[in-house]
């Protein structure tokens, strides 16, 4: 069934342009999926800080593996190790330039950013900026693999849209906690989930228009992840006291993109 669906998706995209925007829409149709089920869940704060922390091992999981067999490994084949990783070390630095320079609020650790954001921004919003920084190396990612190659760029697409069901729950409900409303909850989640299209498009077009790039681009997308993993999303899934079971989620995330990485590429 996945097979067609990759099938599908480099065939309805037909170039590599196309297959970018695909890919990343599917992803952020499932961002959207996880925003609604914000709508189903158990009213408990525990019970919800349980799914939460699975779905962000889940996530962090996913984007190990795709940062290695994906993205840097195809940016050494093409440009060799020195490109790779100065890609590598630039996403990194930019999500972490981001992290600073733009407020936003991550579900337990809580405010972070310049001091001036927190007087000026609510809750809601603030929670939103911190999944559009989450998704901004997701969207290159899926954009830089295209440009590499469009099946490489559909199988992206389908195991970030994987991990994003429970990165759409994870900016909905502290959304809607914030403010009271669960449909502002799934509305943010649902608009965050769209950055990805216009950061993967980007991704892509610059990788096709220019094919010295693409190295770089790679391991731009893999050290912007490997960032997001180590320094947000398993320290945020380590911080209610649900460690286990964010851990099977990371295994769990890890094993099905390897699975995916291997059986469809």
């Amino acid at each position: 069934m996945l097979e067609h669906l990759v099938d599908y998706i480099v065939a309805a995209g037909n170039d590599i342009l196309g297959v970018a925007f695909i890919a990343s829409l599917f992803a952020a149709v499932l961002t959207s999926m996880g925003s609604l089920a914000v709508l189903f869940t158990p009213r408990t704060r525990v019970s919800r800080y349980v799914l939460l922390d699975i779905g962000m091992g889940f996530s962090s999981g996913v984007m190990t593996v795709a940062s290695f067999t994906s993205l840097l490994i195809p940016a050494i084949e093409l440009g060799g190790i020195e490109s790779a990783l100065g890609g590598f070390v630039l996403g990194a630095l930019v999500v972490a330039f981001l992290n600073k320079a733009l407020p936003h609020e991550h579900v337990v650790k809580g405010y972070e950013g310049p001091t001036w954001g927190l007087r000026k921004l609510r809750t809601a919003w603030l929670i939103a900026v911190a999944l559009i920084i989450h998704n901004f190396p997701e969207g290159v990612a899926i954009g830089a693999s295209s440009a590499y190659d469009v099946r490489e760029g559909a199988v992206m697409g389908i195991a970030i849209g994987l991990q994003d069901v429970p990165e759409g729950f994870a900016v909905a409900l502290p959304v809607a906690i914030a403010t009271g409303s669960m449909l502002r909850g799934v509305f943010v989640g649902i608009a965050s989930g769209f950055s990805e299209v216009v950061m993967a498009v980007t991704a892509a077009f610059m990788g096709s228009w220019a094919a010295s790039m693409l190295p770089i681009l790679l391991g731009f997308g893999a050290g912007s992840m490997i960032y997001v993993v180590s320094h947000e999303a398993i320290p945020e899934s380590h911080r209610t006291g649900h460690e286990g079971k964010a851990t099977i989620g990371f295994f769990a995330g890890f094993i099905i993109m390897l699975y995916l990485d291997a059986s469809l590429s």
